[in-house]
C-alpha cells in the first residue's frame, strides 16, 4: 500500500511539474486590459496613416482604425510619436504596445517582431518636383534621392540598378522628404504610394514618376511573445471588415476600400 502511495505521489508531483511548463504565460492582451489604455508607436509625419493637422491634433488612417479597435475592446487610445528608425527599441523597451503606422513587412521585421496579416499593399513610387525635367526611373542616374532612415526604402533602392549612379540622401520622415524636394535640396524622393493622399493635395508642387521600385505589403507589429494582444487585434479588424468598418474608415481616406483585410 505504501508503494502504491508513493507512486502516486510522483505522478502528481510529475503531472504538476507537467502543467507548470504548458501553463500560457502571454498576458499581454489582459496587462492591455487592465491599464485601459492600447500605447501606440507611430511617425507623426506619415500622411495620410499618421499625422497632425492645423491644430496640431494626430490623425491619420491608422489613428481611425486604432481607435476603432480601442473602442470594441473597452480601452482608450493613446498615441506615442517615436524615432522610426529606433522602433523595435521603442516597442522591446515596453514604452509602446505596438507598431502602427504604415509599417512595410520585410524579412527582417518578420524576425524582430510578431506580425499581424497585412492589411493594405503598397508600392513604393518615386516623387519629383512638377517641373522637374526627370521623366523616368532612369533619369535619376546623377541626382540626389531622398529616402526616410529605418524604413523599407533604403534597402530597396540599394537593390535597384540605379543605386550605383545617384546620391541618396536619409531623412527622418516623409514630409522632411518632400519639403526637401519641392525647396530644390533633394531632386526625387521615394515615397510609399499611400502618401499619394498629400501628394493629391499638393500637386501643383509634385508629380509621381510612372511604374513602382516595388511592391509591399503594411502589418502591425507587436513584440515576439505578445500572441494574445496580436490575436485580438487582428480578430477585431476583422470583424470591422465584415461590418463593413474598415470600408468606410479606407473610403474616407483614400476615397476606396483598398484593405486586403480578411
Amino acid at each position: 500500500m505504501t508503494r502504491i502511495i508513493l507512486i502516486a505521489t510522483m505522478l502528481a508531483v510529475i503531472a504538476s511539474l507537467f502543467n507548470g511548463c504548458s501553463t500560457n504565460t502571454d498576458s499581454s492582451l489582459q496587462t492591455v486590459l487592465d491599464s485601459g489604455q492600447l500605447v501606440v508607436g507611430l511617425d507623426e509625419n506619415f500622411p495620410p496613416m499618421g499625422f497632425r493637422d492645423d491644430k496640431g491634433n494626430l490623425i491619420g488612417f491608422d489613428i481611425d482604425l486604432a481607435r476603432e479597435v480601442c473602442k470594441r475592446l473597452g480601452i482608450s487610445l493613446k498615441l506615442q510619436p517615436i524615432e522610426w528608425n529606433r522602433k523595435e527599441d521603442e516597442l522591446y523597451s515596453g514604452r509602446i504596445d505596438c507598431i502602427w503606422n504604415g509599417m512595410s513587412v520585410s524579412a527582417d521585421r518578420r524576425e524582430s517582431m510578431l506580425l499581424s496579416q497585412p492589411y493594405l499593399e503598397n508600392e513604393l513610387v518615386f516623387a519629383v518636383r512638377s517641373y522637374s525635367s526627370i521623366q523616368n526611373i532612369n533619369d535619376l542616374r546623377g541626382h540626389k534621392v531622398g529616402v526616410q532612415s529605418g524604413s523599407t526604402t533604403y534597402e530597396v533602392i540599394k537593390d535597384s540598378e540605379i543605386y550605383e549612379d545617384i546620391e541618396v540622401v536619409s531623412q527622418r520622415d516623409n514630409l522632411t522628404l518632400l519639403e526637401q524636394l519641392k525647396n530644390g535640396e533633394i531632386d526625387a524622393a521615394l515615397i510609399d504610394s499611400c502618401v499619394i493622399y498629400y501628394i493629391a493635395r499638393n500637386s501643383e508642387d509634385f508629380v509621381l514618376l510612372s511604374g513602382a521600385l516595388a511592391k509591399e505589403e503594411i502589418a502591425i507589429g507587436f513584440r515576439k511573445e505578445d500572441v494574445e494582444l496580436r490575436n485580438k487585434i487582428q480578430d477585431t479588424l476583422s470583424q470591422m471588415r465584415e461590418d463593413r468598418t474598415l470600408d468606410r474608415i479606407s473610403e474616407k481616406w483614400f476615397g476606396s476600400d483598398i484593405t486586403i483585410v480578411r
